[in-house]
């Protein structure tokens, strides 16, 4: 079968795509003839830094649509050439993946596979952050980095569907933020925000701020919620160094800080998981959120969907074509 893969961390060159043995379940597990794969930021952090990679070589990839082509010993609950969605800790970006049968997750009637390829990381993400961690109240103002793409896409539209009293976001560049007005933001801010936020809410801040950067965007989050204030990291796209926020950030106004990360509830509470992933998946048929697709490349075009996202130019989600 054919998959990329790396053998040396670096560019987007260092994808490859090469012939491999066809893997097969273990226990526990599904393979799925793969026909669409989705690229995530954390799939170039594993590229270039060997973000969550546990040695090499390696196939990076998260998440896969596609057909159920063998059970592992122990699974049921699934038919073989049944479409399904997978969340991965790796191993997407090939004709044939395995994944835990734990995070496999039926279509809902009506979503085709390159839909599906959108939804596994993204949708549940989107919906824990809004639902599950962030617990947004209905008239709650919301503060989301990164609103233009994957999982910010989302966060507007649900945000604006539970009721929030302001959507803000914080985009890149003009074009972003036009882009993401279209997707249940009131108002998006390109580049600083701290001042823009209080201007926009009347000084007060945010309730709600939702950051994958990290670093001083993290704490201009911080810097930007209102008394008893809630803020959200589900990621470090910074690559900044770790942060921390102590007693003289938090004690004068009130405020809490969580985190968050799909991959690591897969690992420690796959039940959970499973059951957010349905309530997410729910949202896209009834309407309430969408993900639009905005590029599509072929398999052996890794390398190019990196590049696309690497240069912080992409909106929406990003697939590749399998089969």
């Amino acid at each position: 079968m054919r998959a990329v893969r790396i053998q040396e961390y670096g560019g987007p060159e260092v994808l490859r795509a090469v012939e491999t043995e066809v893997p097969e379940p273990g226990p526990g597990q599904v393979s799925i003839d793969v026909a669409y794969a989705g690229v995530n930021f954390a799939d170039l952090k594993a590229r270039s830094d060997g973000y969550r990679v546990p040695a090499l070589p390696y196939v990076p990839g998260l998440e896969v649509s596609g057909r159920v082509r063998a059970l592992g010993e122990g699974v049921s609950g699934f038919e073989v050439g049944q479409e399904v969605a997978a969340l991965m800790d790796g191993g997407a970006y090939a004709e044939v993946a395995v994944a835990d049968a734990v995070t496999v997750f039926r279509l809902p009637e009506g979503v085709g596979l390159r839909t599906a390829a959108t939804l596994p990381t993204v949708l549940p993400t989107a919906y824990a952050l809004v639902h599950a961690v962030g617990r947004l109240q209905p008239g709650e103002t919301v503060l989301v980095q990164g609103a233009a793409g994957g999982v910010g896409t989302v966060l507007g539209q649900l945000a604006k569907a539970a009721g929030a009293g302001g959507v803000f976001g914080v985009v890149s560049g003009a074009a972003k933020a036009k882009y993401a007005l279209e997707y249940g933001y009131d108002e998006v801010f390109v580049g600083s925000f701290t001042d823009e936020v209080r201007a926009a809410t009347g000084g007060r801040g945010v309730d709600l701020a939702l950051d994958p950067v990290g670093g001083e965007t993290l704490r201009g989050s911080l810097a930007s919620l209102a008394v008893f204030g809630r803020l959200v990291s589900f990621g470090n796209a910074s690559s900044a160094e770790p942060w921390s926020v102590g007693q003289p950030d938090l004690y004068p106004t009130g405020l809490s800080v969580s985190g968050f990360s799909i991959l690591a509830l897969a690992r420690t509470a796959p039940a959970e998981l499973h059951a957010l992933a349905e309530r997410a998946f729910a949202t896209v048929v009834e309407g309430v959120a969408s993900l639009p697709v905005t590029a599509e490349f072929g398999l052996e075009e890794a390398a190019e969907a990196h590049r696309l996202m690497g240069a912080r130019t992409s909106t929406g989600k990003l697939l590749l074509r399998v089969s």
